[in-house]
C-alpha cells in the first residue's frame, strides 16, 4: 500500500505539472514584502483576490496568495496590479510585475532579445506593496517619443522631461514608438525617462519592433526583453487600464519589404475578453494604445466594441498619428452602444519627429502637421468620470490656441477679415467664440482647413532661403480649427481680438490677438 502511495503521488505531480497538450503548471504566491527585499520570507503574507495572467487566461489567489496558471515555452506570466497596491518597480521606474518563461530564450534576431530562462522554477512569486490610490488623480500620457538618435533623446530631456520633473501625476504612460527603429535607443531613453521620477509604462509602437523577424509573434523580443509583455491590465485608484499591443508585424515576403498593421490576434482578444467578464459595468475602463481604435482590423474592433459597450465609462487613448484628434465613435463606426465611444489620438511629444528650425536653445518648434504644437497631454481621473487637458511643449499652461488673421487691413476691408483659430485639443463638442474690442461674443464655425501657420513654415522651407533645420512633413487637415470674420468695419488703429472656449470636460480656455487697421 505504501508503494502505490508513492506512486499515486509520483502521478499527481507528473499531471500537476504537465497538462495534456504538453504545456506545464506555472505555481507560485502574490505576497506582502514587507522587508522590500523581493524574496517571500516565511514571515509575508500571501495577498488573497489578486488576478494573475498568462496573457490569456485570468486566475485569482485563494485565500493563502496562491495561484496556478498553464503555460508553455513562450509565456509570460504577470500580476494584475489590485487598487491599493504596487508592484516592483525598478530604478528607472519601470515596473516589473511578470516572469518571462522562454527556456530557450529569443530566436535570434538583429537585436538581442530574452536571453534563456532556463527550467521553470518551482515557485513564480510576486512582491505586493501597498499603496493608498485615491479617486482622484492624474495620469500623463506622452504621445510618440520617437528619438533617431542620442541628439534626439536630448531634445527630449529639455523638451518633455525636465518641465515634468517634480510632477504631482501618478504614473505615465508612454504610447508607443518610444524610438524610431533604433531599438539600442531604449536604454539612454529609459535613462532620461526615469527623471521624471514616476513609474513609466511603456507601449509598443510599430517603431519599437525588430523588423528582421520573421513573423509578429518574433518582432516584439526585444520590447519583452527591456519592458516586460506587450500587452496587460492593472488597476489603479478606481479607474482599470487595458495596455494593447494593437500593431501587427507581416515579416518580409518574396523579395518584398515588411510591413504592419493595426490587429490585436486572438491571444489577445482572449485575454481582454477574460478581463472585461470580470469588472464592473460602471467602472472607469481606460484602453491605451498605440496605433488608433479605427485603424483596427475590423472583425476585432466589433468585437472590442461589443465587450466594451458593456461598460459606459470606456474611453481610449493612442498615438502614431502626430496629430490631436477627437473621435466620437457611433454606430456609422460600428459602435452599439446608446452613447458614442470616445477615443483620443494625443498628438506627438515628438511632434513632427524633432524637424523645424531650432529655437534659441537649439531645439527644433517641430510643430505637429495640424499645426499644434508637440507637448503631453494630463489625465484626470475622478471616480468613474475623467477629463484630459493638453500641454505645450516649454510653454504655459493656457498656451491652447493661435489665432490668425492677417497683421494689417484696409479699414475697407476689415469686416470681411477672416480669423481662424486653431484649438490644439479642440473637437467636435468645444464651442468656440469671438469678439473685437470687447464687443459681442460671436460664435465661431468649425473649419477642417489646413493651419494658416504651418503652411507659412512650408511655403518658407521652399523657398530660396529656406530656414535652418530638417523640413516638417507635409501638412494635415487639422480637424480643431474654427472660423469666423470680423463682421464690422473697424477704424484705422490697432484693435484687440478675444477668443474663448468651453471644451467637451468644460474647461474654459482664452487667447488674444492684436492687428491693425489702416
Amino acid at each position: 500500500m505504501k508503494h502505490i502511495a508513492m506512486i499515486a503521488a509520483l502521478l499527481t505531480l507528473v499531471c500537476t505539472a504537465t497538462n495534456v497538450a504538453g504545456q506545464q503548471i506555472a505555481q507560485g504566491y502574490v505576497y506582502h514584502d514587507l522587508n522590500n527585499n523581493a524574496a517571500r520570507d516565511a514571515n509575508e503574507p500571501g495577498v488573497p483576490n489578486v488576478r494573475v495572467s498568462n496573457g490569456q487566461q485570468i486566475v485569482r489567489t485563494n485565500d493563502a496568495g496562491a495561484y496556478s496558471l498553464p503555460i508553455d515555452d513562450d509565456t509570460i506570466i504577470f500580476v494584475i496590479k489590485p487598487r491599493g497596491w504596487h508592484t516592483a518597480i525598478d530604478k528607472l521606474n519601470i515596473p516589473r510585475f511578470y516572469y518571462i518563461h522562454k527556456p530557450a530564450g529569443s530566436p535570434q534576431l538583429k537585436y538581442a532579445g530574452v536571453t534563456p530562462t532556463g527550467n521553470l522554477p518551482d515557485s513564480v512569486d510576486f512582491p505586493l506593496y501597498k499603496h493608498p490610490e485615491p479617486d482622484r488623480y492624474e495620469v500623463l500620457l506622452l504621445g510618440d517619443t520617437q528619438p533617431h538618435s542620442i541628439t534626439e533623446i536630448d531634445y527630449l530631456a529639455h523638451d518633455i522631461i525636465e518641465p515634468l520633473i517634480g510632477t504631482d501625476a501618478a504614473f505615465c504612460v508612454s504610447l508607443g514608438d518610444l524610438v524610431y527603429d533604433k531599438l539600442d535607443l531604449h536604454e539612454p531613453l529609459n535613462r532620461a525617462m526615469a527623471h521624471l521620477g514616476i513609474p513609466i509604462r511603456n507601449i509598443l509602437g510599430n517603431h519599437d519592433m525588430d523588423y528582421s523577424a520573421a513573423i509578429d509573434k518574433y518582432s516584439d523580443e526585444w520590447f519583452e526583453h527591456v519592458y516586460g509583455p506587450p500587452y496587460y491590465s492593472f488597476d489603479y485608484g478606481p479607474a482599470h487600464y487595458i495596455v494593447l499591443d494593437d500593431v501587427v508585424w507581416v515579416g518580409a515576403q518574396d523579395g518584398e519589404k515588411g510591413s504592419y498593421h493595426g490587429g490585436l490576434g486572438a491571444q489577445q482578444m482572449e485575454f481582454i475578453r477574460n478581463d472585461l467578464a470580470q469588472l464592473p459595468d460602471e467602472q472607469l475602463i481606460v484602453l491605451t494604445m498605440h496605433i488608433p481604435l479605427v485603424e483596427l482590423a475590423e472583425g476585432e474592433r466589433d468585437e472590442l466594441f461589443e465587450l466594451l459597450a458593456k461598460h459606459p465609462h470606456a474611453v481610449s487613448f493612442s498615438g502614431h498619428w502626430h496629430t490631436y484628434r477627437h473621435w466620437f465613435l457611433g454606430e456609422a463606426a460600428g459602435w452599439p452602444g446608446t452613447e458614442p465611444h470616445h477615443h483620443t489620438t494625443i498628438g506627438a511629444a515628438c511632434g513632427s519627429w524633432w524637424h523645424g528650425a531650432p529655437d534659441e536653445v537649439g531645439i527644433p518648434h517641430t510643430t505637429m502637421r495640424d499645426g499644434a504644437p508637440n507637448g503631453w497631454c494630463v489625465l484626470t481621473i475622478n471616480g468613474n468620470s475623467h477629463s484630459v487637458v493638453f500641454r505645450a511643449a516649454r510653454r504655459p499652461a493656457n498656451y491652447q490656441m493661435n489665432i490668425h488673421t492677417p497683421e494689417v487691413v484696409p479699414a475697407n476691408q476689415s469686416a470681411e477679415t477672416e480669423v481662424l483659430v486653431n484649438v490644439f485639443a479642440g473637437s467636435e463638442r468645444s464651442v468656440v467664440e469671438m469678439r473685437v474690442d470687447g464687443g459681442k461674443w460671436t460664435r465661431m464655425q468649425p473649419f477642417e482647413f489646413v493651419d494658416p501657420y504651418f503652411a507659412a513654415i512650408k511655403q518658407a522651407e521652399e523657398s530660396d532661403h529656406p530656414p535652418r533645420g530638417h523640413k516638417l512633413p507635409r501638412a494635415e487637415i487639422s480637424t480643431h480649427i474654427w472660423k469666423t470674420q470680423v463682421g464690422t468695419t473697424l477704424k484705422p488703429g490697432t484693435h484687440l481680438i478675444e477668443v474663448r472656449t468651453t471644451d467637451l470636460y468644460g474647461q474654459e480656455w482664452a487667447g488674444r490677438r492684436i492687428f491693425r487697421v489702416k
